[in-house]
């Protein structure tokens, strides 16, 4: 994978596990001064409510110890599935913020616009293929997830689960 696509599942994994740690354990903390020296955006929104506040912080650490996986195990289809999760996430949640501007200040929502763009960007830079990716694909006609073309005959190549990877093609001895 391409030092973007790691860098922004690193960015990503370091935004949930701030973001979901400080929610899931200090949830009133969380509300009353998210996100810190920028403001204060969740308490300007409607009550304390510590429920959903942790549920926010799960979903968030979640979210982290998956991108954290996705920089153990690095694949083309870890770093897709994550980035459909992450893009998904950050296009409701932006979707959400810009519907409902207004309850802050004008600066307040241009910082909690801003950063809730580039978290969606993050997720958007993980669906894009690799350079190296897309030329191996096409050099090897694999799919989109790096699973090579169906071999004909049997063999393991033939019978192979996919698995991310691409199989050696196999050739059949005919006497």
């Amino acid at each position: 994978m391409s030092r973007i696509h790691t860098a922004a599942l690193a960015a990503s994994a370091a935004i949930a596990l701030i973001v979901g740690g400080w929610a899931f354990f200090a949830p009133r903390s969380f509300y009353d001064s998210f996100p810190g020296i920028l403001g204060t955006w969740i308490s300007t929104d409607g009550a304390f409510n510590e429920h959903l506040i942790r549920d926010v912080g799960a979903f968030y650490l979640g979210l982290g110890v998956a991108s954290v996986a996705g920089l153990v195990w690095r694949s083309p289809v870890v770093f897709r599935i994550l980035g459909l999760a992450w893009t998904t996430f950050g296009a409701l949640h932006l979707g959400y913020h810009v519907t409902h501007l207004g309850h802050q200040g004008v600066a307040d929502d241009i910082a909690a616009i801003t950063s809730l763009t580039f978290a969606l960007v993050l997720g958007v830079l993980l669906l894009i293929p690799g350079r190296d990716q897309g030329r191996a694909d096409a050099a090897t006609g694999a799919d989109a997830a790096g699973r090579a073309p169906h071999a004909r005959g049997s063999g393991p190549a033939a019978s192979a689960p996919p698995s991310g990877r691409i199989a050696a093609p196999t050739t059949e001895v005919t006497r």
